[in-house]
């Protein structure tokens, strides 16, 4: 068996028996894969503390044909990103975007756009902590490179302009509705200015999140179409979108006390 290796970010881990890890793991050259640390918890040398989720590693393996696990010989580390485990918001936003990459993708689609947009994130949240910004620069970008954008700039049914102050929203019917075309059972009005916002945000850097400011209108309505998009295509909601969401109250909350 060749040894193949890569640069990767973990996605998180699971210890196995005495001393056994699993690890998910988003590589730059096979996307989503899944391997098998023999003795990682117990290996300095090859391991040490390499495999830790949301670590940037070099990560070195062998694979069996038909195996679903590639078997993982030695990691060398990157990036820790420190940073998370000092921000317990930042770490609730990590989490939840690892898993929105693992739930969109799937295992050995190399994406490598992906790859530097979660590389990108990561360490925008280890530098500068939790923010709302992040999350939905994330979301929109995430969805937009594995061809889940919806349409922004004009109606998904008709194809005209949107016009007038405010629109309807389906991730269903494939993005905005003009309000001749949505029908009543369509309860989502979004203003068409935070269209255009979403629309024009996807025309940045794919890896700059530094110096965006959104109205508390755009975060709020742009937030509601972006995870009426993601339910329509993870098919449930993530298991860290609870904590995620609660840390971002509180966040508010200490900002509005300032």
């Amino acid at each position: 068996m060749q040894q193949q290796n890569s640069e990767a970010i973990i996605l998180h881990h699971l210890d196995y028996k005495d001393a056994d890890r699993i690890i998910t793991c988003f590589s730059l050259g096979q996307g989503l894969m899944k391997g098998f640390a023999r003795n990682a918890r117990k290996s300095r040398k090859r391991f040490g503390t390499a495999l830790e989720p949301f670590s940037q590693v070099r990560l070195y393996w062998t694979s069996k044909v038909g195996s679903e696990m590639v078997s993982l010989q030695e990691a060398e580390l990157i990036d820790l990103r420190s940073g998370l485990r000092k921000d317990v918001g930042a770490l609730a936003l990590a989490s939840y975007g690892c898993e929105l990459v693992e739930g969109l993708l799937g295992e050995k689609q190399e994406q490598a756009d992906v790859f530097h947009l979660l590389q990108a994130f990561l360490g925008h949240l280890a530098k500068n902590g939790l923010s709302l910004e992040a999350r939905l620069l994330f979301e929109l970008r995430l969805l937009a490179l594995v061809g889940y954008a919806p349409h922004f700039l004009h109606c998904a049914a008709c194809n005209a302009a949107l016009d007038g102050e405010q629109a309807a929203f389906s991730a269903k019917a494939g993005g905005c509705l003009c309000l001749d075309c949505a029908p009543p059972t369509v309860p989502l009005k979004v203003s068409v200015m935070t269209f255009g916002t979403l629309g024009r945000s996807l025309q940045s850097p794919l890896t700059l999140f530094e110096g965006f400011r959104f109205s508390e209108r755009t975060l709020d309505e742009g937030g509601r179409v972006l995870a009426d998009a993601l339910r329509q295509h993870l098919g449930r909601a993530p298991k860290s979108l609870s904590f995620m969401e609660q840390m971002l109250v509180g966040k508010a909350r200490v900002a509005a006390i300032r």
